[in-house]
């Protein structure tokens, strides 16, 4: 069985994980550019969402859940922040699409936030 069988119910975990393939693809065109530290910075942070978005699948409360998805959110923040570097970049490939990718992550995490604590 693969992560998208296993999941297919859960859009965040989709959406993750293949925002993670997508961010391992685009570091290894970095890093054969030799754009070694922001490859290595923004491998880390892209695949950081996902696993703290599946982590906080067994959260031990409510509020756990919630910490869990917030840290997925400064994940977020942080993957975007290289992003905006490589898109201002001239000599960087284009990653509009993974900026577009993790604007629709971060509407998703702010909801499941904002419905959890409201007691939905």
């Amino acid at each position: 069985m693969t992560f998208n069988e296993k999941y297919k119910d859960n859009a965040l975990l989709i959406k993750t994980f293949n925002f993670a393939l997508n961010i391992i693809d685009y570091t290894n065109e970095l890093q054969d550019q030799k754009k070694f530290v922001i490859a290595n910075q923004l491998l880390k942070s892209g695949t950081s969402i996902g696993a703290n978005s599946k982590e906080s699948q067994n959260a031990e409360s409510k509020a756990d859940f919630i910490h869990k998805l917030k840290i997925a959110i400064k994940e977020v923040d942080e993957a975007e922040y290289w992003l905006f570097l490589c898109d201002a970049h001239s000599e960087y490939p284009s990653c509009k699409l993974l900026l577009n990718d993790l604007s629709e992550i971060l509407k998703i995490l702010n909801k499941i936030i904002a419905t959890t604590k409201m007691g939905k």
